[in-house]
């Protein structure tokens, strides 16, 4: 038996034998971390057999001549189908000449978010909050048994590297990734992801592990206008309010609990003493200064998506997303976030820059050996030497299962946060119900659902945080801009509650401004992704709501416009401050 597939062998050892094996090739591959979509029947896609918005070689392709072994999985699709795609993906994989196994990551499918950038829809996963409902709650305990629930329906699936948790602090009103969030406090966000770690990762990364992929250091939240820096207009992240060190309170608690990676974020720093004005993946002051000779990380540093290379989005061109380094070349970027302290490229696949980049002498080969030691050393301790394949049975058995489900389902009912109840809740009996926004057949359970607000002892109205439309398909899906109603819309909803006494429920995927709401409203409830039958067990008093607001709520526009975006909860006369919430 060859000493890397040797189990009994210590994984020092184990690593520096199969390095020692692998060609510059071979080595540059494994810098790639990149994008994969599968068929629908659970078959391997190629470039000619897709037309997947992302796709740019085909899958045989990547692993047999680009020699890639990382991958995370885009879309949705069966269980037993992902099950089933993952053994053929790894089977591939074996079949090349030194059989690394594949590590597969994924971003957070257990919520309500549905971004192809940043999260799925939960599907045949279990359904819980966002993270800001985890936040409401604020219990470390639940958030340690929900991220061991990722950990055991993801293995059972084949997903190794989970892209989360996402720890940046929610400071800019406008920006669109708060969701994911813990909200603004650093305190919570500290507890929270240390309860997260433990639940994905166990005790120690191990053979039973999800590995932890947090992010986005140093802290993706102060981002100018709100803006996001998945787009040009949202490059630039400031500190006025010089709370920088805030932001970096949750990255020093995720280290100390032991999370295995680290995702820098894309945003460039604008003054900021001691730190270039370029992207954090390019950034040496911030990657080695910083994260690894301050903090002490020497786990896996992986790039945000696309720094590297222009490529279509949904069938769109959008440009990389190489801030401040806009006029390199393509192997001058790679140069640069390699020198930065950079170890993989998250959703790139140009191995050939680094072999060139090493043969023309800018990059030392020694310098990929470094990285690639930490990328096999993550496939040896996963035990994906020993273990690569999955069982489609127990995935289906796993995925979705009764006691996850359940769990989710009660993390819902706990994370609703009721902000205002004026001698509405709970509601008894069963009156007749004007609902929008809520399923009629799921309220036909709770009242008697009428057409029209004039035959309606009370309505149900359920709205999401306001937000601007952006051109561009991806675009679309991150929410920014006014977080107000506009003018018509606001005369619509005012005037359902000053027809009918109305419980407000607002999904707060960011902090909405509705002040006007919530003077009128009979009773006004916040969510963080709940289902219909959540809200309503909690209106009718069969379940008990928990939340307290994780971040502020502004009373105006202007307020949002004149706050600082470092700052946490930093709105003047907010209508609701961060922390708010009633028992009922």
């Amino acid at each position: 038996m060859l000493p890397y597939r040797d189990p009994t062998r210590p994984v020092d050892e184990r690593v520096e034998d199969l390095l020692a094996r692998m060609t510059l090739a071979e080595k540059a591959g494994q810098l790639f971390h990149a994008m994969l979509t599968m068929n629908a029947d659970g078959t391997l896609a190629e470039a000619e057999a897709t037309d997947g918005p992302f796709l740019r070689q085909g899958t045989t392709e990547l692993v047999t001549d680009g020699h890639l072994t990382h991958f995370n999985l885009l879309g949705q699709y069966g269980v037993r189908e992902t099950a089933e795609w993952v053994n053929r993906l790894q089977a591939l994989a074996a079949d090349t000449r030194l059989g690394i196994p594949v590590t597969l990551s994924t971003d957070p499918r257990h919520a309500f978010t549905d971004n192809p950038g940043a999260s799925f829809h939960s599907g045949a996963f279990s359904a819980w909050p966002e993270p800001l409902g985890l936040a409401a709650i604020g219990d470390p305990e639940l958030v340690e048994k929900f991220g061991d629930t990722v950990r055991r329906e993801y293995l059972s699936t084949g997903f190794r590297v989970a892209l989360h948790p996402q720890i940046d602090l929610a400071t800019e009103p406008r920006w669109a990734r708060q969701s994911g969030t813990f909200g603004s406090s650093a305190e919570v966000t500290s507890e929270l992801v240390r309860a997260y770690v433990r639940g994905l990762q166990g005790p120690r990364l191990g053979p039973r592990s999800v590995a932890a992929m947090v992010k986005h250091f140093p802290g993706g939240g102060p981002q100018k206008d709100g803006e996001d820096p998945h787009f040009p207009q949202g490059k630039e992240q400031i500190y006025p309010g010089g709370m920088r060190d805030y932001h970096l309170a949750p990255f020093k608690a995720a280290i100390a609990a032991g999370c295995s990676q680290m995702m820098p974020y894309y945003g460039q720093p604008i003054g900021v003493d001691g730190w270039e004005e370029v992207g954090f993946g390019f950034n040496r002051d911030v990657l080695t200064g910083l994260l690894r000779e301050r903090l002490g990380f020497d786990g896996i540093i992986c790039t945000d998506w696309g720094l590297l290379t222009d490529a279509p989005i949904l069938g769109e061109p959008h440009e990389a997303r190489a801030w401040g380094v806009e006029h390199l070349s393509v192997a001058e970027r790679a140069a640069k976030a390699l020198d930065a302290g950079a170890d993989q490229f998250g959703g790139e696949q140009c191995p050939d820059v680094i072999v060139e980049l090493v043969r023309s002498g800018r990059i030392a080969e020694e310098r990929i050996d470094a990285s690639v030691r930490r990328l096999l050393r993550a496939k040896f301790v996963l035990g994906l030497f020993e273990r690569r394949y999955t069982d489609p049975d127990r995935a289906e058995e796993t995925v979705g299962a009764a006691e996850f489900t359940a769990l989710g389902a009660a993390a819902q009912r706990r994370s609703l946060t009721v902000l205002t109840n004026r001698s509405l809740l709970p509601l008894t009996d069963r009156p007749n119900l004007y609902v929008e926004g809520v399923g009629a057949q799921t309220a036909s359970l709770y009242g008697n659902v009428v057409a029209d607000p004039a035959h309606a002892d009370l309505a149900v109205l359920r709205l999401r945080t306001p937000y601007e439309e952006r051109p561009g398909r991806f675009e679309s899906f991150f929410h920014s801009g006014s977080l107000a109603f506009g003018e018509e819309r606001l005369k619509e909803i005012l005037r359902l509650l000053d027809a009918v006494p109305t419980l407000v429920c607002v999904n707060l995927e960011r902090p909405a401004v509705l002040p006007e709401i919530a003077a009128k409203a009979a009773a006004l409830i916040a969510d963080y992704g709940a289902s219909d039958t959540a809200l309503l067990d909690v209106a009718f008093g069969r379940a008990r709501a928990e939340g307290r607001l994780p971040f502020e709520l502004p009373r105006s526009m202007a307020a949002v416009a004149a706050s600082r975006p470092d700052v946490p909860n930093d709105t003047e006369d907010p209508v609701f401050p961060y922390g708010h919430g009633l028992d009922i």
